[in-house]
């Protein structure tokens, strides 16, 4: 469904956000299949390419950082999974924004995830053998926070980003 157009071809954006919502098994293959949903979404809200491609990178690396840490054990397949263990995806476009959040169940402290999306000198320990890539993502983004998740049984990442330009 392609969204409405000005006479000049101009996509209308509208003042309502319009939503995406997926709730889902913690696996890598659900995240990929949920990261296609979300660009595919994006594309139907009128966004640009770049935006586009923007969105479903970001979308897919915290999807695939909830199956990997909030929860799903890195499950490849739902027979992988130990237990019935859930992610959301939440995506919304609301004028020039797009927002992404994706809920798990994993546990953690927020206090202990924030300072790898924005440590205190501006670089992340080079030493560390993780934590580079939640830093990596703040910078393709313009916020990038995280919070309890909504049922309080693990986290949430919220990025959203100003488009840069709609089609």
């Amino acid at each position: 469904m392609k969204p409405p157009q000005q006479p000049d071809g101009r996509v209308l954006r509208r003042d309502q956000p319009h939503e995406l919502r997926l709730d889902l098994p913690s696996t890598h293959a659900h995240g990929r299949m949920a990261r296609r949903i979300a660009r595919e979404f994006a594309e139907s809200e009128g966004l640009a390419e770049r935006e586009c491609e923007t969105l479903e990178f970001v979308t897919g690396e915290l999807l695939d950082n909830a199956v990997d840490h909030g929860g799903g054990g890195a499950a490849l397949e739902l027979k992988d999974l130990v237990r019935d263990v859930r992610m959301s995806l939440h995506v919304t476009v609301e004028g020039p924004f797009w927002s992404v959040r994706i809920d798990d169940q994993g546990g953690g402290d927020p206090e202990h995830i924030r300072p790898l999306l924005d440590p205190p000198d501006g670089v992340p320990d080079l030493d560390d053998d993780r934590g580079r890539g939640l830093f990596l993502l703040a910078q393709l983004v313009d916020e990038l926070e995280v919070v309890r998740s909504r049922d309080g049984l693990g986290l949430a990442f919220v990025a959203k980003r100003r488009c840069t330009a709609l089609e």
